[in-house]
């Protein structure tokens, strides 16, 4: 069966949804962002810091590819992986890919910025890097379900835009 792939602005409930999804389903839920911790025993700030951006995405190109493989997934991917046609292109080959779209600054305003290395520039920044990446999250996308008022109902929609 194939994947269910959601990707969205870092802090709009990819990883929430996605678990909730899974659960629903009887599906394996895989975060991008935790399956690279778990692969290199380090933290995404450590990497970024240590080892830069540039290495972070890579990694990331590796785990989709990876995860694109496998089938019946959840797939919460990183905020950035979506920028990368490099790392999306296999996972949208396995499956369908959801954006979950949610107001920019009320992400800000409402989700810890911390542990987020491209959270920590600010809102006016981080509202810039939104609207750069909206644009590919749309071009990716084969659904888009907008934020509902909490996770739960976010997921009942993902479930039935996807017809599950």
């Amino acid at each position: 069966m194939e994947n269910i792939v959601l990707i969205g602005m870092m802090g709009c409930g990819k990883s929430t949804v996605g678990s909730l999804l899974a659960e629903e389903l009887g599906r394996a839920f895989v975060d991008t962002d935790q399956y690279i911790e778990a692969a290199l025993g380090r933290s995404i700030p450590d990497l970024f810091a240590s080892e830069g951006e540039d290495f972070f995405r890579d990694r990331e190109r590796d785990a989709a590819e990876e995860l694109a493989g496998r089938q019946d997934l959840v797939v919460a991917c990183g905020g950035g992986l979506p920028t990368r046609e490099g790392a999306i292109a296999p996972l949208k080959g396995s499956g369908r890919v959801v954006f979950l779209r949610r107001d920019p600054g009320e992400i800000y305003d409402g989700v810890s910025m911390a542990g987020r290395p491209l959270g920590q520039g600010g809102r006016e920044a981080f509202l810039a890097r939104y609207a750069a990446r909206e644009p590919v999250y749309l071009a990716w996308a084969d659904h888009i379900v907008d934020s509902r008022p909490t996770p739960r109902e976010t997921a009942a929609a993902v479930l039935e835009v996807l017809k599950l």
